[in-house]
């Protein structure tokens, strides 16, 4: 570990992953700690056009006794090279190899006994094939996913047919850029230098996004087709998405209080199937990463979040309440009942014979 970009507390480790078609790749996990030794973490990882800023967020999990971590994966933010294409990837199951790498140091380097898996809109997506593919092995306890990428934000005609045949035309050149509509107008609402309240750095997360190619389309469509097939994830989940999606494509303040990017409705619908225990929490106000939304949304945001950790991820070590024996099981209750049922069926017959005296 070195100090990371965002200075002390947080410090970074470079994951070497390998070499690809552009050459070597990497990724980078982002550590802080709690004041005392901590056996539960949290890492997270971001979405499209995204990396790790959201020091508030780790502040959340550091204050209730978590470390927290955070995963830049390869491409993206601290991870991405001078030859490479950025937030290129041919496969979404590319990125599982740095997640596997960054639990194995969470868990057997750093010695955590619990961990919860966050992921925002791409990252949700990602983080929700890795938890089904890598079910049963105990890598991950919960799930929570901020604005999870199910869908493109189309018309049906345009994200169905219409892009099988596009991509089908163009699947032999991966690297070609696809003209779709700019993320601009979110990076507005986000950075100081425009309408928002954050500061980042713009080399990493572009106002304007960055370049959709082919094969970073194909491997997304391919993801949510699996995905909406349905999945076993065996942790608890909890979703969380805005209440409205913004349309427009000029400015307005309501891109502020919305979701710009993906349409919410479609992370409510695909939601249940992704495994039998998922909660689902939409937040009036909310933007696209609800972590950056308005004050007030935030902090709704993470008063729903402590409260679902708490009822889903309990302490290690710490005993759960027993659960009360059923009445039937209970010592000497037995007995009861079955005397119970013999005084209803003697009176039963009782005043069966009581009809038949009167009738004759």
């Amino acid at each position: 570990m070195e100090t990371d970009v965002l200075g002390w507390p947080y410090e970074r480790h470079t994951i070497e992953l390998g070499s690809d078609d552009e050459g070597p790749v990497v990724a980078t996990l982002v550590r802080r700690r709690a004041e005392t030794p901590a056996r539960r973490a949290a890492l997270h990882v971001h979405g499209f056009v995204d990396y790790f800023f959201q020091t508030h967020m780790a502040d959340f999990f550091v204050e209730r006794g978590w470390d927290f971590y955070a995963l830049d994966l390869r491409k993206y933010g601290r991870s991405l090279l001078p030859h490479q294409t950025p937030n290129f990837a041919r496969s979404l199951t590319d990125y599982f190899p740095e997640l596997d790498e960054a639990v194995r140091i969470i868990r057997e380097d750093d010695g955590h006994d619990q961990l919860l898996v966050t992921g925002h809109s791409t990252g949700g997506l990602i983080t929700s094939l890795w938890a089904h593919a890598r079910r049963d092995q105990g890598k991950v306890d919960g799930l929570f996913l901020n604005s999870p990428f199910f869908d493109f934000n189309l018309p049906w005609l345009l994200r169905r047919p219409l892009m099988s045949l596009v991509l089908a035309v163009s699947g032999r050149s991966p690297y070609k850029k696809m003209p779709v509509a700019s993320l601009g107008l979110y990076g507005k609402s986000l950075h100081s230098d425009h309408h928002g309240e954050w500061t980042y750095d713009l080399a990493w997360k572009p106002i304007l996004g960055f370049p959709v190619t082919m094969g970073w389309l194909e491997a997304i469509r391919r993801g949510q087709r699996k995905l909406r097939s349905g999945l076993a994830i065996d942790v608890p989940v909890l979703v969380a998405c805005s209440t409205r999606t913004f349309r427009g494509r000029d400015w307005h303040e309501d891109v502020r209080v919305t979701d710009s990017v993906l349409d919410v409705e479609h992370i409510v619908r695909w939601a249940p199937g992704l495994g039998s225990r998922v909660t689902i929490a939409r937040f009036d106000g909310g933007m696209h990463d609800l972590t950056l939304s308005g004050k007030e949304v935030r902090a709704e945001l993470f008063r729903e979040l402590g409260r679902w950790v708490d009822g889903f991820l309990p302490t290690p070590g710490v005993v759960e309440a027993e659960i009360p024996p059923a009445p039937e099981d209970q010592p000497g209750i037995a007995a009861v009942l079955e005397e119970a049922e013999a005084a209803v069926e003697r009176a039963a017959a009782d005043e069966a014979d009581d009809k038949s005296g009167t009738t004759a």
